[in-house]
């Protein structure tokens, strides 16, 4: 498949009931390896991608290290790939295009792309949201490729409370629709694990609903009963790998002592 073609079977892939399931990458090493597993598509997890080469979450990575990354894993893998985008790298919807054409440019046909602000406090405004969300479609509709904006909201993410996360249901599904109306794909609520909560928002969404898996979520089939359209895994994975990685250098190392 060319670029745009995997953008559309990217696109293709995301059916309510019936979720695609993304276990988060960070370089070209784990997508081989979750390639060979029987994924149907990959995606990059900001954190992990950042991790692997020594930097914190939240655009701490060089903008030219996450593109450099993505390219090689589009270089030696046929899979769609989503890149975890965080905010673009700009507040300004003209400079957010303009970094996601250089992603697009390594071989990118989707991003998660934030409503957070960056490195900031709180959330940008719906209608500043919704402008940059407008200005990364047109790029890419210009560009021919139907890249796939899994616009994500951190309503839920910024409240560690979830007894208060029911309070915030009406202001997601709000940002939701008008992300939607901006050209978004998906709309993608991490944090969010109450089975009921996640039903009225994927009930009231008019894009495919991602919810990030953590502990406490509902597992994949119950999600998908839920309507959920997507899940992720988001920094699990890097985690895991890490404590297995010290748990056999522990090993290692206490024997040979």
């Amino acid at each position: 498949m060319n670029q745009a073609e995997k953008a559309r079977a990217f696109g293709a892939l995301h059916q309510k009931g019936n979720p695609v399931i993304l276990y988060n990458i960070w370089d070209a090493g784990t997508a081989k390896a979750v390639t060979e597993a029987g994924a149907k598509a990959l995606a990059t997890g900001s954190w992990s991608v950042a991790a692997a080469q020594g930097y914190g979450d939240g655009e701490k990575i060089p903008l030219e290290a996450l593109v450099a990354t993505t390219r090689q894993i589009t270089a030696v893998n046929d899979l769609p790939l989503s890149v975890d985008f965080e905010g673009a790298y700009s507040t300004e919807p003209a400079g957010a295009a303009a970094n996601v054409e250089v992603l697009i440019d390594a071989g990118a046909i989707g991003i998660n792309f934030e409503d957070q602000v960056v490195g900031g406090d709180g959330l940008h405004p719906v209608e500043k949201q919704v402008a940059r969300i407008r200005a990364i479609r047109e790029l890419a509709d210009r560009r021919g490729i139907a890249l796939f904006i899994n616009a994500r909201t951190d309503l839920f993410l910024r409240e560690g409370d979830l007894s208060k996360h029911a309070s915030l249901v009406d202001a997601a599904i709000e940002r939701g629709n008008a992300y939607a109306a901006a050209g978004a794909n998906g709309f993608f609520v991490p944090w969010l694990i109450e089975s009921t909560l996640i039903q009225k928002i994927c009930d009231a969404s008019p894009l495919p609903v991602n919810i990030m898996m953590r502990q406490g979520a509902p597992d994949v089939k119950s999600l998908a009963k839920l309507g959920v359209s997507r899940i992720s895994y988001g920094p699990g994975p890097y985690r895991m790998m890490m404590e297995k990685m010290k748990e056999a250098a522990a090993a290692v190392y206490a024997a040979a002592s």
